[in-house]
């Protein structure tokens, strides 16, 4: 069995890997760790995630109230949300939060990534829709979130950035890493003239790959809220199920032309 200490020691590891990867700037991000069903590790608020050691990590209960935790060090003022994402997923062990610079321009563009691109993201991703705008650190996100948990294993924050979550700590940021993989390469492909899309016929095959190996999580192949209600899944709804029916192409093109105008290269 591993110790807390060596949990901590591997929160503190993910936080450099998602600081060395620019999914977070500053004082950015938090992390949580379930150890059993009231006592959980998360990193500090006010603390950058690249440079922390093991004494920095707090400990709390299920409502959010301090455990353990060193010094003049408190836990996330986020933990309100990761506490509801363990209390509506039994499953989840780790939840991930972050501000990865493509997922938080689709979340800010309110884009919802449902595109069926890789086969990859299609199996172990699936689709990652976009939670309303709450107030950080307060009950709005926690309440925004809820809507999507039962469904899917990533969501986008509007405005916000992302949030992953997994049975463990590796898998949750796995989930993160393989999300903002996902937007950079789609933002990518519509800058080229456009994705091509996998058809509804080998969605399904790779939905069917998935079920084989028996992937946990919840995903689109299982859960999909349209296909429980017999319309088109997902990754074939237009991506209304992130409950924007923005015009994407447009709002890229928007999007590449102010950045164009701020660097004067129009």
């Amino acid at each position: 069995m591993v110790s807390e200490y060596e949990i901590k020691k591997q929160i503190c590891d993910i936080g450099k890997r998602i600081y060395d990867r620019n999914m977070v700037a500053a004082n950015d991000g938090n992390i949580s760790v379930k150890l059993n069903d009231n006592e959980f590790l998360c990193t500090p608020t006010g603390v950058s995630k690249g440079f922390m050691t093991p004494e920095y990590i707090c400990k709390v209960d299920r409502e959010g109230n301090v455990i353990q935790a060193n010094g003049d060090f408190r836990p996330s003022s986020e933990i309100k949300m990761h506490m509801r994402v363990y209390q509506c997923r039994p499953d989840v062990g780790s939840v991930v939060h972050a501000h990865p610079t493509f997922a938080t321009a689709f979340a800010i563009a309110g884009i919802p990534l449902t595109a069926p691109i890789m086969p990859e993201a299609v199996i172990s991703l699936g689709c990652v829709p976009i939670a309303k705008y709450g107030t950080p650190s307060t009950m709005e996100i926690p309440d925004a979130v809820e809507e999507w948990l039962p469904y899917y294993d990533a969501v986008l924050l509007e405005n916000h950035g992302a949030l992953a979550y997994s049975v463990d700590l590796l898998s949750a940021y796995h989930k993160m890493e393989s999300l903002e993989f996902y937007a950079e390469l789609l933002y990518k492909a519509r800058q080229l003239g456009g994705p091509k899309e996998l058809s509804q016929e080998q969605v399904q095959k790779l939905y069917e790959i998935r079920r084989k190996f028996g992937l946990p999580g919840k995903h689109p192949a299982d859960m999909c809220m349209n296909a429980k209600e017999g319309k088109p899944s997902c990754h074939s709804c237009g991506g209304n199920c992130g409950g924007s029916s923005a015009n994407t192409d447009a709002v890229i093109a928007e999007i590449t032309k102010r950045v164009m105008e701020q660097l004067k290269l129009k």
